[in-house]
């Protein structure tokens, strides 16, 4: 049977060069392409096993030990980590991003002295750049490499390199198999479809990203809103380097990009904000750093602003154990240590601490927005693939008229 073309990735080629994008060689391309059809194969078609190998063995040999079925999620991953089935999908899973990660850097690090040369022709004196040497990294950004990136995104091969953007950024396409667009940035085009739904005609003056890597979530709302100052932030320097360069070399220039720890925002006045977000990014931070974020969102976003923040759902009582399991993978095979526990709380109460009222709050769906003549519309419908496609829970608040209280207190 021969496959149609929403059923694999696009190829590689698909892939937009802007003026910081590494160039690829016919067998570096070619891994990529491999990398990015593997990933779709293992999320929508082998991926399925799981789901049989709990239902026709694990399961009954978790009844039949304990008398009962499994309390929550870590007791079904106990089960199944011993089942052959999943031990042999997760271990396909976890090589298919080290190899991602070899083959992403292999390509920067062969170019690596024309990159940073590109980077400093966009960068120097521009004051829309702004580093800070001073800004130590979270632990929670230390002690692990996250997606199994070497270094993960603070990481320097040489003092001042734009090494670990540039890896990110060329390897995305293969990870998320293509889904997120020729520029990889479906997830903040999926922002501007649904602000320009929900408010149509709306004109922010300022918007703040956090964590916001190599702006590839940024980028479309400055493209969106000219006349926005758009504000990029991270606690990376490198993975800032390159974002700048990258919008920059895009012919972006309403963005600053800004090295900063989201937890002290000091540098931002009250209510300097009318919309602030994150983008799969709360997933990254600590239970003690996480309502610390979002209380200084709160502090920064203007009366009547928008704070919204893009992740996977949030495990409640109504999501079937299993899926839990399967939603957990990365917590446990990603490097993303703090996945599970930031899932588990109720980002809703979160929200209320930090002074937004429940009935300023919302929940809603987005998905990601690529360019249709390269990703048709699928005719063979959807499986369920546990957080794998591009499409992710938003949970936001409009801020109140009124001036918040204190969250810190």
């Amino acid at each position: 049977m021969t496959a149609k073309r929403d059923d694999i990735p696009p190829p590689y080629t698909e892939v937009a060069r802007h003026g910081m994008f590494p160039e690829t060689t016919h067998d570096e391309t070619a891994r990529f392409n491999f990398l990015a059809n593997l990933n779709k194969h293992l999320s929508m078609t082998l991926g399925g096993g799981n789901k049989l190998a709990w239902e026709r063995r694990a399961e009954p040999a978790f009844i039949a030990e304990h008398g009962r079925k499994p309390y929550d999620r870590f007791e079904v991953r106990k089960a199944m980590n011993k089942d052959p089935y999943h031990r042999f999908w997760s271990a396909l899973k976890r090589n298919s991003m080290e190899m991602r990660q070899q083959n992403g850097r292999s390509v920067v690090l062969r170019q690596l002295d024309e990159l940073d040369a590109r980077a400093r022709v966009y960068n120097e004196g521009q004051t829309t750049l702004r580093l800070d040497p001073k800004i130590e990294q979270p632990r929670y950004q230390t002690a692990v490499d996250i997606h199994c990136m070497p270094g993960s995104y603070h990481g320097e091969v040489r003092p001042g390199d734009v090494s670990a953007g540039a890896n990110y950024d060329c390897g995305l396409f293969a990870t998320t198999g293509g889904a997120l667009g020729a520029l990889s940035d479906g997830g903040g085009q999926a922002l501007v479809h649904w602000i320009k739904k929900e408010r149509p005609g709306w004109s922010p003056r300022r918007i703040l990203d956090i964590g916001s890597t190599v702006g590839h979530n940024a980028v479309p709302l400055a493209q969106a809103f000219p006349d926005c100052e758009v504000y990029a932030i991270d606690s990376a320097g490198p993975v800032l380097r390159y974002g700048h360069a990258r919008a920059q070399a895009m012919g972006v220039k309403n963005i600053h990009f800004i090295q900063m720890n989201a937890e002290d925002m000091a540098a931002f006045p009250d209510g300097h904000f009318d919309w602030v977000q994150t983008t799969m990014f709360l997933h990254e931070t600590s239970g003690k750093a996480l309502p610390r974020i979002i209380a200084e969102m709160g502090r920064v976003l203007a009366p009547g602003g928008l704070m919204f923040h893009v992740e996977q759902p949030q495990y409640t009582p109504d999501m079937p154990l299993f899926e839990q399991f399967m939603r957990d993978w990365d917590a446990f095979n990603n490097n993303e240590p703090f996945w599970s526990s930031m899932h588990g709380i109720d980002l809703h109460q979160t929200l209320e601490k930090a002074g937004f009222p429940r009935d300023c709050q919302f929940e809603v769906g987005v998905r990601a927005v690529a360019d249709p003549t390269i990703f048709p519309p699928s005719t063979t419908g959807e499986k369920e693939d546990y957080g794998r496609a591009a499409a992710w829970h938003a949970y936001g608040a409009w801020k109140p008229a009124m001036q918040m209280r204190e969250a810190a207190e």
